[in-house]
């Protein structure tokens, strides 16, 4: 069973600029962007660097779909012929892509090669959390609640729901749910299972949590440790030194075939 600890989101503390804001964690109109910090607006503040989402300017001009190709998304679901994978037909390329509509500044900030690494990134922790794309639910992980409406009252876990680990990246606990929820549009509290049984929505969901907690790691500097340390931190300083050399050697890889460096800071 994996070991999922307690995954705190990163909100934003301070708004764009002093503006006002007409949304926490985005779920904004098609005309704003959805700023860095998570609130909607225009201008350079909401729709510059680190912009998530909506018309975005702060792109390097990198198209996703030119690196994540079919032969690379081929190459790690080529498992999925195995027996009892549940993700066979459920993750797929196009409804990868058609996520990304939502994203538009994964995989576009920095330098080429920050896109290509923070690409490789992204695929590496899913192809640990999944078994390359293999599980869309955390294993054994069904009789788990992953409810803290104690400290997160705001996101207050519906009746009889758990809140366990779904989808690309096993999205986990009800504070993570219900702030999806709001940014991507479906009831996460009340409807937590659509992560793992509506492919768009699963892969907007891991999409919305890299891009609130891990996406300025790789063009900040930080490394791939830093990303390691957002998705799990109970795996890091000797928490599990085999989780944390299976990620690092997935990332090592995907960087080898997109030909970047995987830069410094691999291991949290």
């Amino acid at each position: 069973m994996k070991n999922l600890l307690p995954v705190f989101t990163v909100l934003g503390l301070v708004l764009a600029a002093g503006k006002g804001v007409s949304a926490q964690n985005c779920g904004c109109s098609a005309s704003e962007c959805c700023s860095r910090y998570g609130y909607c607006g225009n201008g350079p503040d909401y729709c510059g660097t680190g912009c998530q989402s909506g018309p975005c300017t702060g792109s390097n001009g990198v198209q996703v779909g030119d690196i994540v190709t079919d032969a690379f998304f081929n190459g790690i679901i080529a498992n999925q012929d195995r027996p009892n994978c549940a993700g066979k037909g459920f993750y797929t390329r196009s409804r990868f892509l058609e996520a990304l509509a939502a994203y538009t500044s994964f995989g576009t900030t920095g330098s080429a090669d920050d896109s290509k690494r923070e690409i490789a990134a992204f695929f590496a922790h899913v192809s640990h959390e999944t078994e390359k794309m293999c599980f869309i639910e955390e294993a054994g992980g069904q009789s788990e609640f992953y409810c803290d409406d104690k400290n997160y009252p705001q996101w207050p876990c519906a009746t009889n729901k758990r809140y366990y680990g779904r989808g690309p990246l096993q999205l986990t606990w009800n504070y993570n749910y219900g702030a999806a929820g709001q940014a991507i549009q479906f009831d996460g509290l009340n409807n937590p299972e659509l992560v793992a049984t509506d492919p768009l929505i699963s892969f907007k969901a891991s999409l919305w949590f890299w891009m609130q907690n891990c996406h300025d790691a790789i063009t900040s500097g930080q490394g791939f440790g830093a990303t390691i340390r957002a998705i799990n931190s109970g795996e890091c300083n000797g928490g599990s030194t085999a989780k944390v050399a299976s990620r690092v050697n997935y990332y090592k890889d995907y960087c080898n075939q997109f030909g970047v460096d995987p830069g410094t800071n691999l291991e949290c």
